[in-house]
């Protein structure tokens, strides 16, 4: 889907550098997906103290079989 976006060309140009893009679509690519994993990460931060552990359970006898 084709989008048009004011962003600071000198911005592009240096993620293009930086990063040893081809494109300015594969830099702005890029940069979406590592804001997007970040984003996902804090919420994972977020959740540590929320989930009760079990301190008896004994995570090595599940791998026995």
């Amino acid at each position: 889907m084709p989008t048009n976006l004011a962003i600071d060309d000198s911005l592009i140009l240096e993620a293009v550098k930086i990063g040893k893009h081809k494109t300015k679509k594969d830099a702005v690519t890029t940069a979406l997906k590592s804001y997007i994993q970040h984003l996902k990460q804090l919420e994972i931060v977020n959740m540590f103290g929320t989930v009760d552990i079990d301190l008896k359970y004994n995570y090595k006898k599940g791998r026995r079989r």
